[in-house]
């Protein structure tokens, strides 16, 4: 199972969507967007941490229902790494009580139980491309995408995070470019599977 995450608008969806189609894997499309929409909220606002954490916590328990009805192999245009990403953004040096600190902590705990449960690899999308804002999405605002670009990145790397990570360059804006970037990490994938079961056979 492949997760490509990363910051809004920086063409994660249009990635996973083309690599589908080229090789037949499954995608597997979130839908961040439709929980704002039930909830009333505006993706593109600001809210106080208990909404948010309130907004993230329901976003994550419908991935997870998503991922665990989906097929044994798939991709997926987000992942539970962008949630916390964004959770954490909202965070200020005196915003959180400790009661909230401890709700906080409790949300990252599940987020990395849901990728480690879920994904053998993670793709990392950096900004490059041209921003363009898009109706239900968050702002494109290149200064906040680049802090959410640099929590997530932090996040992958973080000892919690058991999959295997990719960082596509910053530089591989054209889409043929990106494609051929997670046929590499597929091929590296299928090899490390087949390790796997190699080894469990000699065993």
């Amino acid at each position: 199972m492949i997760g490509v995450t990363g910051a809004h608008r920086v063409g994660k969806s249009t990635l996973c969507k083309a690599f589908a189609e080229s090789c037949g894997l499954p995608f597997v499309q979130t839908d961040v967007s439709g929980v704002f929409v039930e909830l009333g909220l505006d993706p593109k606002e600001d809210y106080d941490f208990d909404i948010r954490l309130m907004i993230q916590g329901r976003i994550l328990a419908l991935m997870s229902k998503t991922f665990e009805g989906a097929p044994s192999r798939f991709i997926t245009d987000r992942t539970p790494i962008d949630l916390l990403a964004y959770t954490l953004a909202d965070v200020r040096r005196t915003n959180l009580s400790p009661e909230r600190v401890g709700c906080l902590m409790a949300y990252s705990d599940a987020c990395f139980r849901v990728v480690n449960r879920h994904f053998s690899s993670l793709v990392v999308v950096q900004p490059g491309i041209k921003l363009v804002e898009a109706e239900g999405k968050a702002p494109a605002n290149p200064a906040y995408i680049e802090h959410i670009n640099s929590l997530i990145m932090g996040l992958a790397a973080d000892e919690r995070c058991k999959a295997t990570k990719h960082y596509m360059s910053r530089s591989a804006t054209d889409l043929s470019e990106r494609v051929m970037g997670l046929h590499r990490v597929l091929l590296g994938v299928e090899k490390r599977h087949e390790e796997v079961v190699r080894r469990v056979a000699i065993h």
